[in-house]
């Protein structure tokens, strides 16, 4: 059977990538095949389908590192012939063959059974970067910190994992100051629950002190660098930041005052590998208490052709909100 693929191969110019006909024997060996309905894309997804060996080391490869779909054959007990199932991580889209692509190949491990009152559409409305922003906020969540606790900041707000993590905690009643580059998002972060907005620029450069005034009770940062940097010194006694993205860059300037003064709890989210009990429990809280409402209207959804110009997009940072593909 042939089926369609978004195929990033290596040449003599460079790497270059393709919507091409594939077939079963093309993916790898795995428990479960699964057709791929939809997936979507980030920023790890753009670096495999630019070559970046530090993700994907084979090529010709499919990036994608979520899908979700329906089981069209089955070598385990656990899912049967037309389950609705989820996969995001693990090696999924790495050096796996991926979720750009209308058919998956994975080990039984990988997979979660779709949560009731939860379609296979919305998911990929969440997709990898919904799954970070909910361990991000579980881990603060199970660090004690609470609504009553004050600011809790996002950085990196008009991205993928920015947007849910600013929806999520306002969902669950914190004062929510959205951290950006973007001052043209400003009206939709504050419409999405965001108090505030604040221009990153104010926490750029070195730090200026090894303790500001405590203003955070805790925070999701995507942003890394300097801009951790400068937050980490203004937390409250107690308050537990949950890092979980680079793009400002992978040095981190501190000391240990924040920790041994102030009780910082740094909490470091790993997405793709997370237990896969635990990625339950965070679908399931996306199907039930932690639904959000308006999680679609930040959606773009685009079919395979279309994910050339999206990559290119998130590349130059110039991405906002979720992008979903649709098979």
């Amino acid at each position: 059977m042939n089926f369609k693929a978004f195929v990033t191969e290596e040449t003599e110019n460079g790497f270059v990538s393709n919507v091409i006909e594939r077939t079963l024997d093309d993916l790898p060996e795995g428990d479960v095949l699964i057709k791929v309905l939809f997936s979507s894309l980030n920023y790890k997804d753009a670096l495999s389908a630019s070559g970046n060996k530090g993700v994907s080391r084979n090529y010709p490869h499919s990036p994608g590192i979520d899908a979700a779909g329906i089981v069209e054959e089955s070598n385990s007990d656990e899912f049967s012939v037309g389950d609705e199932v989820i996969v995001t991580g693990y090696d999924l889209g790495m050096n796996t063959s991926g979720g750009f692509s209308e058919y998956i190949r994975v080990p039984k491990e990988w997979i979660i059974k779709k949560p009731d009152n939860f379609d296979l559409e919305e998911s990929m409305a969440y997709g990898t970067a919904g799954l970070t922003a909910g361990l991000c906020v579980r881990k603060i969540l199970l660090s004690g910190v609470k609504p009553v606790d004050g600011e809790v900041f996002v950085t990196g707000a008009t991205g993928g994992v920015g947007i849910i993590a600013v929806m999520l905690l306002a969902k669950l009643g914190f004062e929510v100051v959205a951290i950006t580059g973007k001052d043209t998002e400003t009206d939709l972060l504050l419409s999405l629950g965001a108090k505030e907005v604040i221009n990153r620029s104010e926490f750029e450069g070195d730090i200026k002190s090894p303790l500001a005034k405590p203003r955070w009770a805790g925070g999701v940062d995507a942003v890394g660098s300097d801009i951790l940097s400068n937050l980490i010194t203004a937390t409250h006694q107690r308050a537990a930041i949950a890092c979980c993205g680079m793009v400002g860059g992978v040095n981190l300037n501190t000391s240990i005052f924040p920790f041994i003064l102030r009780g910082l709890s740094l909490l470091g989210i790993d997405s793709a590998e997370t237990l896969i009990d635990v990625k339950k429990e965070i679908w399931n809280n996306f199907a039930s208490d932690w639904k959000l409402e308006k999680i679609n209207d930040q959606i773009k959804d685009v079919g395979l052709e279309e994910l050339f110009s999206e990559i290119d997009k998130i590349l130059k940072g110039q991405q906002i909100g979720r992008v979903r593909l649709k098979n």
